[in-house]
């Protein structure tokens, strides 16, 4: 059980909002507890209970932060976190753990969370950091990726290759994003399946193939060297050309 307090703050850190939190906790009371709480200090609460869930649920949701439950069963709470900062889901995460060790606080924070609140915990304090962490400016970071002469904007989801402008799917998107942070590097068919597409098997399928082949159509022109490099019976290599 969480320690409840009768105090309550204003019903929004900003005025005349709703903000929406996520909620990820597999444990129900809990999950009941806190939302209850924070949907009476004026959040929007949304509330899944296992990691597979959170994931596409925070993709499409516009959440302003996210509460995230350390163990969480299937795909754990740091896995979670770590997989939408690849996908450049920037907002807020607070950590809630029953974990106390300081090396896994700093797992928490190295995973791309804000904030870590151990239980059990006052559910002011965690109001409190709550509020905190969306007064927050949101953390400037590079949003261009550029391997050689390729440019990729990862706000307006566009590539640039020596001044040229190339319009891209999402999931073309994501593939160029995940190949252009290995550059040089060979990445299996198999990687990009589970880290691209999110299999948790290897199926037998020709995707990562078909893909990378309208990727390359995209990217170069006749004339144009190749940057993404076949490895028979591996992979692929994205090559970093000057």
């Amino acid at each position: 059980m969480l320690n409840m307090d009768e105090s309550r703050p204003p019903p929004s850190p900003v005025a005349g909002t709703r903000l929406r939190l996520l909620l990820v906790e597999d444990d129900s009371e809990i999950a009941a507890e806190i939302a209850a709480d924070l949907g009476q200090r004026g959040y929007d609460i949304t509330h899944v209970d296992a990691g597979d869930q959170a994931v596409p649920v925070a993709e499409h949701g516009q959440f302003d932060l996210l509460i995230v439950d350390r163990m969480l069963p299937g795909l754990d709470g740091l896995s979670v976190i770590e997989r939408l900062r690849e996908e450049n889901i920037r907002v807020p995460v607070l950590v809630l753990s029953a974990l106390t060790a300081v090396d896994e606080r700093v797992r928490g924070l190295k995973a791309g969370g804000d904030d870590y609140l151990t239980k059990p915990f006052d559910l002011s304090e965690l109001a409190a950091r709550v509020e905190a962490l969306l007064r927050r400016p949101l953390e400037t970071r590079d949003t261009l990726l550029r391997v050689g002469q390729l440019t990729l904007d990862l706000i307006e989801r566009e590539a640039e290759r020596n001044g040229r402008r190339i319009e891209l799917l999402p999931r073309e998107f994501k593939l160029l994003q995940y190949l252009m942070r290995r550059p040089n590097q060979v990445v299996t068919r198999a990687m990009l399946l589970e880290d691209v597409w999110h299999y948790r098997f290897v199926p037998q399928t020709n995707l990562v193939d078909v893909h990378i082949g309208k990727l390359r159509r995209k990217l170069d022109l006749p004339g144009e060297s190749t940057l993404i490099e076949s490895i028979r019976g591996t992979g692929f290599l994205f090559r970093e050309i000057e």
